[in-house]
């Protein structure tokens, strides 16, 4: 326990609050701690889990990402057409074209910021409106519902009957969130690649010099963060059964505030894939705990906006003492 608060303490607290909030969630509210609110919690929040792994790495490099919702809505209007123009498609080709679509999506931020050489924030916000009015005009707002039966047919992994006769399941979304939670962890952990993400964020000039191509750097996070919305999008509809364009907005904020939550620095050059989903989980269960006693959902919104503003706070301060010290060195 002592070797886990010392390696791992951001994640080691997230735990410990994560615990203490069911607990008390379970006492407040006995529809909470049952094993159908449980596995709804996982199945709903998987695509949140999903987008915020692809944010971490964006947030590794040093970068910031809000518009990775739309870009999930605008992958998935264009599947519906890549999939008639298939013949109907499959769920390999769908992963294929899902990813290919967001990636390309995420390569465009990425030359927008190498190329022009803009802060990413300001591009994304940019290529959020821009994504976003295209597809409401393109769509003219108006949902899909005619889709292909492999895409909205319910895959289940588990499912168990309880006593009261409701129905306690895993969907086909949660092994794809452990997958993506998987490949995300061995790229930052154990490539060579995702060392120098962790390099370029912690101090981009230093790893310039080194011999770190920032241009590249900004490709392969972003491509990533791409990819993780093409699943996200893709994973959606298999949820809802439906393709509607403006379904996403809004959803940027709840999980930047669970990626910064779960450790990552705003700043670059920290965050984990285990801090991110505990992270992404404490916001749900937080928000699901509210619902379950009957709160206005606003007071939500304040609890998202409260750990953006602590963690943009505690960024800022942690990197002027990474400064401090590296010139005292």
């Amino acid at each position: 326990m002592v070797r886990l608060l010392r390696d791992y303490p951001t994640e080691a607290k997230l735990l410990g609050t994560l615990l203490i909030l069911f607990l008390g969630l379970a006492m407040a509210s006995p529809s909470f701690f049952t094993i159908v609110n449980l596995t709804s919690l996982l199945n709903s929040n998987a695509v949140n889990v999903i987008w915020a792994v692809g944010l971490l790495v964006v947030l590794i490099a040093g970068g910031i990402d809000i518009s990775f919702a739309v870009a999930a809505s605008v992958v998935q209007y264009l599947c519906v057409y890549v999939f008639d123009w298939m013949g109907g498609g499959n769920w390999a080709l769908g992963f294929v074209v899902a990813i290919t679509l967001g990636m390309a999506l995420g390569f465009v931020n990425a030359a927008l910021i190498h190329g022009f050489r803009i802060i990413s924030i300001v591009v994304t916000i940019a290529t959020f409106n821009a994504f976003f009015g295209l597809l409401m005009w393109l769509s003219a707002g108006k949902g899909i519902y005619s889709l292909p039966s492999w895409w909205t047919q319910r895959i289940f992994l588990w499912e168990y009957q309880t006593e009261s006769g409701t129905w306690a399941e895993l969907w086909l979304v949660v092994a794809v969130m452990a997958a993506c939670m998987a490949a995300t962890w061995f790229l930052i952990r154990k490539t060579t690649t995702g060392r120098q993400l962790y390099a370029f964020g912690d101090n981009p000039e230093g790893a310039r010099r080194l011999g770190i191509r920032p241009g590249l750097m900004w490709f392969i996070a972003f491509g990533w963060m791409g990819a993780m919305s093409g699943i996200a999008g893709l994973m959606q509809v298999n949820l809802t059964r439906e393709v509607v364009p403006n379904a996403l907005y809004g959803r940027e904020l709840e999980v930047l505030a669970a990626v910064v939550l779960g450790g990552a620095r705003l700043g670059g050059g920290r965050g984990s894939v285990l801090g991110c989903f505990l992270g992404v989980m404490l916001v749900a269960v937080t928000q699901n705990g509210l619902n379950l006693l009957g709160v206005s959902p606003y007071a939500f919104q304040m609890v998202v906006g409260a750990i953006i503003l602590i963690a943009i706070s505690t960024s800022g301060v942690e990197l002027v003492q990474e400064k401090s010290r590296r010139v005292r060195t």
